[in-house]
């Protein structure tokens, strides 16, 4: 590519004829039509922002092509000649703003075979972002993270994560390009764990593909705010990501070989009595998800003493009898699928100490049955609680 200042004049006038617009009738020869017509471009620009274009990844892509357009018109002194007599804004006097950053000292042509330019388009205006540049930049979104303040909660998910991951009751599978991500999720990106702590509210792209602001947890104590479409991508591009996959439940559920001798644990679902006011307004659809191997009565005699039970009485609404099973693997089963709905409260214990109960969910009692049925026939594979509809929801058919 020729130096700027090697162009001779028809170079230039060929390199800004694709962005000018169409001739004008006029005593001028088309060439200085065109050159004119490009500086009154820049000139508005500088109008509607107060200031000359500038370079930069950051910028729009139109003051990024103004302003090496700009760089070029000074470049020349026959141009700056030709357009000192309607430089009204000093712009001809100015430094060259390429010197800013040496990756835009690029022509316009050379910009726009980065950026995207759709083929064929005569218009500068229709354009699309190249994948180069958004992989690029889902990148750094994803790579620009804080120290995460409440890590300490996040920690013992981790521990557990990664315990299965070694007793293969989890795998960690390839991720696939565009896959669906969802809350509680977990994932591996560069060589890190990461969890899908929060999913805000959905929106759609300009192309009308769904999108959401994440909060994302690493496991090594810091966390991003990325979109889930920068996140989707970072995964795929990443020949390391991968989802890590929901734990194999194996055979919860043996039946009894008699009537008696064969119980092993109970699964209990249980209501606060408690008066704070979050939970007094919302009572019939928060519920606490437990597995225990002793009596439930004798588990909760105590709980208006317990933060686990949210220093409150506590009524049993239902109750599921388990035979040959481990209780450990349930529960985290159970409360696993009803992540995406548990409850996030905190309250201070006797000693003025702030707990947060993890084993309470803003789910209603039959999606709670319908869970604990779907685990005993192992359909629950298929299906995952849906807040939004306060119901399990098969992800087998949606996919």
């Amino acid at each position: 590519m020729a130096a700027m200042s090697e162009l001779d004049d028809d170079d230039l006038a060929s390199e800004l004829a694709e962005f000018a617009p169409p001739e004008k009738k006029g005593g001028r020869p088309p060439r200085e039509e065109r050159i004119i017509a490009g500086f009154e471009d820049i000139q508005r620009f500088v109008d509607a922002h107060g200031q000359p274009p500038r370079h930069g990844e950051e910028r729009d892509i139109f003051e990024r092509l103004y302003a090496v357009r700009l760089d070029r018109l000074r470049a020349l002194p026959d141009c700056r000649a030709l357009l000192a007599p309607f430089d009204r804004q000093g712009l001809l006097s100015g430094a060259e703003s390429a010197a800013s950053l040496p990756g835009d000292s690029m022509d316009d042509d050379e910009l726009l075979a980065e950026l995207g330019e759709v083929a064929g388009s005569p218009d500068i205006t229709e354009l699309t972002h190249v994948r180069a540049t958004a992989d690029r930049r889902a990148a750094e979104e994803i790579a620009n993270r804080e120290t995460c303040e409440d890590f300490k909660q996040f920690k013992p998910l981790f521990l557990e994560i990664q315990k299965e991951l070694d007793a293969g009751a989890r795998q960690a599978r390839r991720f696939q390009k565009d896959a669906e991500i969802k809350l509680g999720e977990f994932f591996i990106l560069g060589g890190q764990k990461v969890y899908v702590a929060e999913f805000g509210e959905e929106f759609l792209t300009e192309q009308g593909r769904r999108n959401a602001r994440l909060r994302l947890i690493f496991d090594n104590g810091t966390e991003s705010k990325g979109l889930l479409r920068s996140f989707q991508r970072a995964l795929y591009k990443d020949e390391a990501g991968r989802r890590i996959t929901e734990p194999t439940s194996g055979p919860l559920f043996d039946e009894p070989k008699s009537a008696e001798g064969n119980e092993s644990g109970t699964i209990y679902v249980l209501r606060s009595k408690s008066h704070y006011p979050l939970i007094a307004a919302h009572r019939d659809v928060i519920h606490k998800i437990g597995v225990t191997g002793n009596d439930v009565a004798s588990r909760i005699a105590d709980a208006r003493l317990d933060p686990t039970y949210l220093l409150a009485d506590v009524e049993v609404v239902a109750t599921f009898r388990l035979y040959h099973i481990n209780r450990t693997r349930l529960e985290n089963l159970l409360h696993r699928i009803f992540a995406p709905a548990r409850l996030e409260i905190e309250i201070p214990d006797r000693f003025g100490n702030m707990v947060k109960p993890r084993e309470w969910f803003l789910a209603p009692l039959p999606a709670i049955e319908e869970a604990v049925k779907r685990i005993e026939d192992g359909s629950i594979v298929d299906f995952a609680y849906d807040p939004r509809t306060a119901s399990l929801k098969n992800v087998a058919s949606a996919a």
